[in-house]
């Protein structure tokens, strides 16, 4: 699968062939669902808590006799019915964590990933070519693109020329990589991943990388 290679100017220089068992692999929507669900339930910290009626201050003494008041029986205070008193079925601190299979990981990033390329959202740059920190330049080379919806970009790895460049951009997220996820590929339209960040992308998820047994392969 070939796709082209443009310059920050945005003109076309060569094409670059993509490896088609992460850029060419079939949509599994219940697979990208359930990664979905699972990098969001993880980022949840589950510490809601309130208090019962046990553990909300007040006095345990009944309220008033029981009989010929003309109201209905009450007992403490802190009964989850009165103000100020316990909540019933509130929340307590738990864990939201999913476990999720390696290789159902691993193929929800291919799909998203292959999806994006067969729906011409992911195009290549040989570089951005900062020598140091511009929001203007940034801003240039995304038009130059052809590029005016939500924007991810991926490098090969950390550089700070493109992260201070492109923070100040609105709907622009920059990573590496190595830190690609299924909730940032799905929350931008368009991917744009320098030609490093491709082989770098090859070099994690690729099927030969696996086969041939690097260490770390299998553990993303």
């Amino acid at each position: 699968m070939e796709v082209p290679v443009y310059n920050s100017e945005g003109r076309e220089i060569e094409k670059i062939e993509l490896d088609e068992t992460i850029f060419n692999v079939p949509l599994n929507e219940a697979v990208v669902h359930q990664a979905l669900v699972r990098q969001r339930a993880n980022a949840r910290v589950g510490t809601a808590d309130t208090k019962t009626r046990s553990e909300v201050s007040g006095s345990t003494r009944k309220l008033f006799r029981q009989k010929h008041t003309g109201f209905a029986r009450a007992g403490s205070r802190r009964s989850p019915i009165r103000r100020g008193g316990g909540i019933a079925f509130g929340p307590h601190p738990r864990t939201y964590r999913q476990a999720m299979p390696k290789k159902m990981r691993r193929l929800a990033l291919k799909v998203i990933l292959s999806a994006k390329a067969a729906d011409g959202e992911l195009k290549v740059i040989d570089s951005f070519g900062l020598e140091q920190p511009s929001t203007r330049q940034m801003s240039s080379i995304v038009k130059a693109l052809g590029i005016d919806s939500s924007l991810l970009l991926v490098t090969d790895g950390a550089e700070m020329n493109v992260v201070k460049s492109a923070r100040n951009l609105r709907k622009v997220k920059t990573l590496p990589a190595s830190m690609l996820n299924v909730v940032d590929l799905l929350s931008h339209k368009m991917l744009l991943i320098t030609v490093d960040g491709v082989h770098r992308v090859e070099t994690i998820w690729g099927q030969s990388r696996v086969a041939a047994g690097v260490p770390g392969a299998e553990g993303v």
